[in-house]
Formats: C-alpha cells, structure tokens, sequence
C-alpha cells in the first residue's frame, strides 16, 4: 500500500509540458534555446547529474547583482515558458538568476522522480560554485510549488546560505493528497521535516501577495 500511494502522489507532483516548449542547439562552444529572444547576459548549459541524466540550466546576470536567486520552478513548466519572469526578476530584484528544468523536463534528459531532481539541483548548486564562483552566503533558494522539494533538499544541507523563499510549497507528496499528521516512510518530497534543519531565514508564500510567515 506504502508504494502505491507514494506512486500516486509522485504522479500528482510532476506534470511536464508535452511536448516541451523549446529545444537546445549547439552553436560553436556555446548552448541556445529556440524561442529564446536575444537576451544580453545570458548563458545556457547543459549540465551532468551524479544519476547520469543532463538537464538544461540557464544563467541571467545583473551587472550589479550582488545576490544569486536559484529558481526551482513549479510542475507545469518548462524554462521556454519563463523567459519573462526571468527578465523581471533579474532587473527589478536585481539578482543573477539560476533556473534549471528537472529530469524529464523540457530538454533535460532522464525522468521526473523526487530523488532525480535532488540530483538535479546539486549539479546546478555546483555549477555556480565552480563556474560563476558564488558563495553560500551570496545565494538565494526560491522554490514554487514542487521546487520546494528540491530546494528544500538542498538548504537543510547549506548552513550559510543568505535566505530561502518558497512559493506555495508542499509540506509533503501525501499531505498534499490525505489530512495526515505524521510522516510516513513511503512519503515523498518530506518539506514538513526537513525545513527544521534549514538554518537561513525563510520566507514563506502561499497565495499571491499573501505572507504565510517568515523563518529568522
């Protein structure tokens, strides 16, 4: 019973676009997205999980940013659609902007399960250490919907990160299906539990324009 209902509840938790709303080329050394419009200070990689799938990340920088936002996007999406809310966030927020599509998402290879997108954001966390040299401390988690799971995963294991947000996020796959209180085995993406370990501030959202509560 355990394994059918966390078989459910993923099912419910991942929803790719079908077919996805671009592609990836290569162009010399360098990676485009198709219907992509010309965007200055942009960069498009395809990265390597440790579970072997690539997944396509996208990099927007602010000249002046002194603050990164890594955007874990909700499960109906796919980076072709996000264009715009990337361009905004980048100039009114004034941030560098690292987006990516999970496993089975858009380009990205492989399939959407809760521990492939794990893997997936851990590849991109390490891409901007290693190629755009951002701290922990100079990082921002942002998590909507299903990307709270992933960012979750990833600020309970960063103790200087400089805050996370999350959007409509879930306190677990079977809350979101049954009114339970206790945490079972079989339970996937376990927000409820591993937000206990998160050590930044957290600002919560559920609605828009509406504050649940903020964690300091």
């Amino acid at each position: 019973m355990g394994n059918v209902t966390s078989n459910v509840a993923a099912r419910f938790a991942f929803f790719p676009p079908k077919p996805p709303t671009y592609q990836v080329y290569e162009d010399g050394n360098r990676f485009y997205i198709t219907g992509s419009p010309p965007v200055n200070n942009m960069d498009v990689t395809v990265l390597d999980t440790k579970v072997g799938n690539k997944i396509v990340a996208t990099y927007w920088r602010h000249p002046y940013a002194h603050f990164t936002l890594l955007y874990s996007h909700g499960n109906a999406a796919d980076l072709g659609q996000m264009y715009d809310l990337f361009m905004e966030l980048r100039a009114h927020l004034r941030v560098n902007v690292m987006s990516y599509d999970y496993s089975g998402y858009g380009a990205s290879s492989g399939k959407a399960t809760e521990f492939n997108t794990y893997a997936d954001i851990e590849a991109v966390y390490h891409c901007l250490k290693r190629d755009y040299g951002i701290r922990q401390e100079d990082l921002i988690l942002y998590g909507q919907s299903v990307g709270s799971g992933p960012t979750l995963h990833l600020a309970s294991r960063l103790p200087n990160l400089r805050a996370v947000v999350l959007h409509s996020a879930i306190l677990s796959g079977i809350r979101v299906l049954y009114p339970v209180k206790r945490t079972f085995w079989f339970d996937i993406f376990k927000n409820i539990n591993k937000i206990q370990h998160v050590k930044c501030s957290v600002l919560v959202m559920h609605k828009v324009n509406k504050l649940l509560f903020f964690k300091s």
